[in-house]
C-alpha cells in the first residue's frame, strides 16, 4: 500500500512556473523533507536528484579535487573520492553508489577511444536513464522516459536542420530512438506514438534561444500536472515538486545572469553615449 503524505504535502508552498525565486529550494527539500518519506519514497526521490550527482562527478574527473561541487546531489564530495579508488583498486567492497556510477568512472581513462564520438555526458546520462528504468514507481519510470524521448527528439529535429545524422547523439536504443536515427518521414514515423510531437517541433523553431528553453521546461511543466492530477498527497506530487523546484532555480539563476548581461550592455551603451564629442576635446 502506498504512503500518503497529508501533513507534509499540505505543508509545502506552492510553486508556479513564474516564480522569480522559489518559496522553497531543492537544498531544503533535501535536507528537511526527504528524511520524512519512507525508505522506499527516498529512494525515489534521490533517483531524481541524481542528476546533481552526474555533474559532480564529472567535474571531478575532469578537475579532480578543484572541481566545484552542486551541493543538491545525493552523495558528498568524498564519496568520488572513495569511489574512483574503488575503482582503481577493483575493489568491490562497501560500494554504496548506484551501480551505473561504479561502470563510468571504470570507463573513463579510456572513454575517448572507445566512446566512438559520442560525448561523457550522453553516455552517462544514457546510463542514468537505463537505472531510472528500474524504479518501482510507474511514474518515476514515465517521467525519465517523457525527458529521454524530449531530449532525444530535439536531437533528431537538430540533426536534420543541420545536415547531420543524429545517431552518436541519441539517448538509449528504444523504439523511439531507432526511429529518430532512421526515420526519414516528418514526423519520424512518432506522430500517433507521442502526442506531443507537434508542440516540441514548434517551441523547436523558436528562434530565441531563451524563449524556446522557456516554452521547453513549460511544457514539461504541463506534462508534470497532468500526471500529478489526481494523486493528491502521494511521493508523486512530491517528486513532481521536486522536479518543479529545479526548473524554478534554474530559470531564477538564468533570469538573473540575462538580467546581469542587459544591465551590462546598458552601462556601456550610456557610457559610450556620455562620452564628450571628438570636436570639442582639447
Amino acid at each position: 500500500m502506498k504512503k500518503n503524505y497529508y501533513a507534509l504535502v499540505a505543508s509545502m508552498p506552492d510553486v508556479a512556473a513564474d516564480d522569480a525565486k522559489p518559496a522553497l529550494s531543492v537544498a531544503v527539500f533535501k535536507e528537511e523533507y526527504l528524511p520524512r518519506l519512507s525508505a522506499k519514497d527516498r529512494t525515489l526521490a534521490e533517483l531524481v536528484l541524481l542528476k546533481y550527482d552526474n555533474r559532480n562527478l564529472l567535474a571531478y574527473l575532469r578537475q579532480g579535487e578543484d572541481a566545484g561541487f552542486d551541493p543538491r546531489a545525493v552523495y558528498p564530495r568524498e564519496a568520488w573520492i572513495e569511489a574512483v579508488a574503488k575503482v582503481k583498486a577493483d575493489d568491490g567492497q562497501g560500494r554504496t553508489l548506484p551501480p551505473f556510477l561504479y561502470k563510468f568512472i571504470a570507463a573513463w581513462p579510456t572513454l575517448e577511444e572507445t566512446a566512438e564520438g559520442r560525448l561523457p555526458e550522453d553516455i552517462l546520462a544514457e546510463a542514468y536513464y537505463a537505472h531510472a528504468e528500474k524504479a518501482g514507481n510507474r511514474f518515476v519510470r514515465d517521467w525519465f522516459a517523457f525527458d529521454r524521448d524530449v531530449n532525444n527528439v530535439l536531437t533528431a529535429l537538430t540533426a536534420r536542420q543541420h545536415g547531420f545524422q543524429p545517431a552518436t547523439r541519441l539517448i538509449g536504443g528504444d523504439e523511439v530512438a531507432q526511429a529518430l536515427a532512421t526515420s526519414g518521414s516528418r514526423d519520424f514515423g512518432l506522430g500517433t506514438e507521442l502526442d506531443w510531437l507537434d508542440t516540441l517541433a514548434r517551441i523547436h523553431d523558436t528562434t530565441d534561444p531563451v524563449e524556446r528553453e522557456r516554452k521547453l521546461d513549460l511544457m514539461k511543466w504541463d506534462w508534470l500536472e497532468e500526471h500529478t492530477f489526481f494523486h493528491y498527497f502521494s511521493v508523486e506530487r512530491l517528486l513532481a515538486l521536486l522536479i518543479k523546484l529545479d526548473i524554478v532555480e534554474r530559470w531564477a539563476a538564468i533570469d538573473a545572469t540575462r538580467g546581469r548581461h542587459v544591465f551590462r550592455e546598458l552601462v556601456e551603451r550610456l557610457r559610450n553615449e556620455a562620452e564628450i564629442p571628438q570636436e570639442f576635446r582639447q
